[in-house]
């Protein structure tokens, strides 16, 4: 019998029972596109559990229970918060701090103070919870605390970081511009772009000559073609031709990195072009 046609209760069994990952998120899927009010408070029953396991299913259920609008957000988040000052798991605060991640599009200042106040929290999981939690959010405490993960000694911490503070907010700050700087020499390489693109987006002329490096080096991601059309600086199209050049007939060349190489000279001609014709 297909999984659509499992009672909740049923799936919820599984989910309990399942000694490994391989089907948890289907499944974990197939309930949140039950959104009524009996499974709600199921799942509610389930975010009070002593154990861990179950309190973490009820919760990652919830985290995106329905379509947007999503018909028990501001119950969901207050039994989130309430959570939040008395869980102590670690993998159940990440799975609490993604799924505020889901829904932090209208938090209060308080909200986002006691998110923030997992700053101080070591473990790798809690501040993966937390980097989720902050993206978007266009707030000084939430800007600083993604500042001080944007130096995080994990990779993966850093990365998001700095993607947060680099594409996920506008604000232009000195502070921020600061912490993209202290990431464009990093040796987590995704981590390097992404401080990149976000000063290329900052329009801070700064970031012309690390592009040029990076295009010469010649092992970058498409990550730089979006920092290089951001610049709209036409003096980046005589390397990228010779790139695209260098390439021609070189199989080992992923062809859909060729064809963002192509469409990145594309694009940076136009606006260039525009922008000779409106001067």
């Amino acid at each position: 019998m297909s999984r659509k046609n499992w009672t909740d209760d049923k799936i919820i069994s599984r989910l309990i029972d399942n000694k490994t990952q391989k089907t948890r998120w289907d499944n974990i899927s197939a309930l949140r596109k039950r959104p009524s009010q009996e499974l709600f408070l199921k799942c509610v029953e389930l975010t009070k559990s002593n154990n861990p396991k179950i309190r973490k299913i009820g919760i990652d259920i919830l985290a995106q229970f329905g379509l947007p609008p999503r018909p028990f957000l501001q119950d969901t988040l207050k039994i989130y918060f309430e959570l939040l000052n008395t869980e102590t798991d670690p993998d159940v605060l990440m799975s609490l701090l993604y799924s505020i991640g889901h829904n932090n599009e209208n938090l209060d200042n308080r909200q986002i103070d006691e998110i923030c106040s997992f700053i101080s929290n070591d473990n790798s999981w809690v501040k993966q919870g937390l980097v989720s939690a902050l993206l978007g959010i266009d707030n000084l405490t939430a800007i600083e605390s993604l500042i001080k993960l944007s130096s995080d000694k994990l990779s993966h911490i850093r990365n998001w970081a700095t993607f947060g503070l680099g594409s996920q907010i506008e604000r232009n700050k000195k502070e921020i511009r600061e912490a993209l700087w202290e990431r464009v020499n990093d040796k987590h390489q995704e981590t390097k772009l992404e401080a990149i693109v976000g000063l290329a987006k900052r329009k801070d002329n700064r970031i012309n000559e690390i592009i040029r490096r990076e295009i010469i080096v010649g092992e970058h991601g498409t990550l730089l073609f979006e920092a290089i059309i951001e610049t709209k600086n036409k003096e980046f199209l005589p390397l990228l031709k010779l790139n695209l050049t260098t390439i021609k007939g070189d199989k080992n060349i992923n062809p859909e990195w060729k064809k963002d190489l192509k469409n990145c000279i594309d694009e940076l001609t136009k606006l260039t072009n525009e922008k000779t014709t409106t001067a």
